[in-house]
C-alpha cells in the first residue's frame, strides 16, 4: 500500500507555507531525498525530499496550495525495506501513529510529554510535583472520580481546580491530560493555590516571551488543549483585530464595487507578500513611528571606494553603511535592542546582527549579516552580495532572514530624496539610504559640489527620544564622511 509523505518541519515557527512547485509526477520513479515540491515560507524556499524510494502514485497538492506541517502531500510505494522507514518518520509527526491504538497513544504521549514541555525551559520548582498516594483505598477512590470527570464533559476547568483544592482526595490525584494541567503543591501548609501548566513546547513558549504573549491566555487547539507555535501567532493576530475594532476610525470599510466603472482583475497575494503585510501591519499599530532625516557629505568616501575597487572586491555604499551602523550601535544600545512590554523591560542585545532590505521579483526579503561588528567592510560587501544573490534566486533559508537586530534599506538605486521606512518589528529602528547627488555646499567660504547622501532614521518612540535620534544619525553621518574612522 502506498505510503503517505507529508510536510516535514521546515524550521522552527515554521507551521506550512504555499506549493511553489510540484517535481515530479505520478508515475514517477523518485530516488530517497529527491526533491518532490518546493515550499515558500516565511519568505524562503525549501524543497522537500523523498524520504523513500519508489514509484509515485498520486500528488495530493497543486502550485499555488497552502500545506501545513504534517499535511499529506503525495503518495509513494516504497521499495521493500523503505516503507516502513517512512511510515516510522511519519509517526513522529503525528501523535496518533505508531503501534498503539490510537486512545492509548494519545493518553500516553498528553501524561509523558505534556507536562515536561510545559516546563521545559524552566527547571521544576520545588513542590510542584503531587505526592504518590497514600493509603490502599485513594487509588481506587481517584480512577473512579477520574474516570467520572472524563465522562462529564459539561465540568469546566476552574470548577475541577475547586474541588481540587476541597477534595482531600484530589489533592493527591495523578494529573490527568486537559486543557490546562493543574500542578497542586504539597507543601507543609494546609491550604494551597494550585498553579495552572500551560502544555506548550520549548519553542512555543520562546515565541510567546518574544512577541510579549502571556501564554496562559493563549488557548490551545492540539489534543489536551496544547498550544501551538499557530495559536501563539492567531492569538496574536487577534488582539492587533481587536485594537483595531474598537476604533471605529481605524476600523477598515467594506470595498465597493470597482466593476460598476469598468473592468477589473483579481491577482491572489503571494505568501511572500501575504507575510509582508501582517508584518508591516503588525508593526504600524504597535510602534509609534517618528523619522528623522539627516545628511552626509559622502565625496571622500566614494573617492576611497572608488579607489579601493581596483585593489580588490566591489565595494558599495551599503557595506560602509553596515560598518557605520555598527560603530553606532556600539555607542547607542538602545538601538540594537527590543521592547517587552508585557514585562515592561528593555531587551538589550551584546550581538550585532544587521537585516539588509532585498528587492527580488516575489517582493522585498531581508537577509541578516551576523557580528557585523567583527568584520571589514571588504568582508561586509562579499557577504551581502552572495545574500543578495541567494535571495534573488530563491535560495535563502528561514534562518537568514530571523535575529536581525537593526535593518538597513537602501533605495538609491532607484531613486528619491527621502522616505520613511517601516520599523522591522520587533526591532526598534530602520536606517534608509536614498539617491546620492552632486549638490552645492559651502566649504572653507567656497561653494563646490560635492556629493550628498540622504539618510533617513525610523525608530520606536517608546524606546528612543528624538535627540539621541538625531545623535545616532549624526554619527553614521560622521562616520560615512570620514571613512577611515571605519577603519580605524
Amino acid at each position: 500500500m502506498p505510503s503517505e509523505i507529508k510536510l516535514p518541519e521546515l524550521g522552527e515557527n515554521l507551521s506550512g507555507g504555499d506549493v511553489l512547485d510540484i517535481k515530479v509526477a505520478p508515475g514517477d520513479e523518485v530516488a530517497q531525498g529527491q526533491p518532490l515540491v518546493e515550499i515558500e515560507a516565511e519568505k524562503s524556499t525549501v524543497e522537500v525530499p523523498s524520504p523513500v524510494a519508489g514509484r509515485v502514485t498520486k500528488v495530493l497538492v497543486k502550485k499555488g496550495d497552502s500545506i501545513q506541517v504534517g499535511q499529506a502531500f503525495c503518495l509513494i510505494d516504497g521499495k521493500d525495506g523503505e516503507k516502513n522507514g517512512a511510515q516510522t518518520a511519519h509517526a513522529k509527526e503525528s501523535p496518533s501513529a505508531g503501534t498503539e491504538p490510537e486512545p492509548k497513544a494519545a493518553a500516553r504521549q498528553a501524561e509523558i510529554a505534556e507536562p515536561a514541555e510545559a516546563g521545559g525551559d524552566t527547571a521544576e520548582e520545588p513542590g510542584t510535583t503531587p505526592p504518590p498516594p497514600s493509603g490502599p483505598s485513594r487509588p481506587d477512590n481517584r480512577h473512579d472520580k477520574v474516570n467520572q470527570e472524563a465522562a462529564d464533559k459539561t465540568t469546566a476547568d476552574e470548577q475541577g481546580q475547586a474541588n481540587a483544592d476541597t477534595d482531600p482526595r484530589r489533592k493527591h490525584a495523578t494529573p490527568q491530560p486537559s486543557p490546562r494541567i493543574a500542578a497542586t503543591q504539597s507543601g507543609a501548609l494546609p491550604s494551597t493555590t494550585a498553579e495552572e501548566i500551560v502544555p506548550a513546547g520549548p519553542a512555543t513558549r520562546r515565541l510567546a516571551r518574544e512577541l510579549g504573549i502571556d501564554i496562559n491566555q493563549v488557548p490551545g487547539s492540539a489534543n489536551g488543549g496544547r498550544v501551538s507555535q499557530e495559536d501563539v501567532k492567531a492569538y496574536v493576530r487577534g488582539l492587533a483585530s481587536e485594537v483595531q475594532s474598537s476604533d471605529s476610525a481605524t476600523a477598515i470599510p467594506p470595498l465597493p464595487d470597482f466593476e460598476r466603472w469598468g473592468p477589473i482583475e483579481r491577482q491572489p497575494l503571494s505568501g511572500i507578500r501575504r507575510k509582508m503585510a501582517e508584518q508591516m501591519s503588525l508593526a504600524w499599530r504597535v510602534i509609534p513611528h517618528v523619522t528623522q532625516h539627516d545628511q552626509a557629505d559622502i565625496s571622500e568616501l566614494e573617492s576611497f571606494r572608488k579607489q579601493q575597487e581596483s585593489n580588490g572586491p566591489k565595494l558599495t555604499v551599503t557595506a560602509f553603511a553596515l560598518k557605520a551602523a555598527a560603530s553606532a550601535l556600539k555607542q547607542f544600545p538602545q538601538f540594537n535592542s527590543s521592547l517587552d512590554a508585557a514585562s515592561r523591560q528593555l531587551i538589550l542585545k551584546k550581538y550585532i546582527h544587521i537585516g539588509v532590505a532585498v528587492d527580488t521579483d516575489r517582493g522585498l526579503l531581508v537577509p541578516v549579516l551576523r557580528d557585523v561588528d567583527k568584520k571589514s567592510v571588504s568582508e561586509l560587501a562579499q557577504e551581502l552580495a552572495e545574500l543578495a544573490d541567494k535571495a534573488r534566486q530563491k535560495k535563502l533559508a528561514a534562518e537568514e532572514m530571523q535575529g536581525g537586530t537593526f535593518t538597513i534599506t537602501n533605495l538609491g538605486g532607484i531613486g528619491g530624496t527621502a522616505f520613511t521606512p517601516i520599523v522591522n518589528y520587533p526591532e526598534v529602528a530602520i536606517l534608509g539610504l536614498s539617491r546620492s547627488r552632486l549638490q552645492p555646499v559651502v566649504k572653507d567660504g567656497q561653494v563646490v559640489p560635492r556629493l550628498i547622501l540622504p539618510l533617513s532614521l525610523s525608530y520606536d518612540h517608546r524606546v528612543i527620544d528624538g535627540a539621541n535620534a538625531a545623535r545616532f544619525t549624526r554619527r553614521i553621518a560622521e562616520m560615512l564622511e570620514n571613512p577611515l574612522l571605519m577603519l580605524l
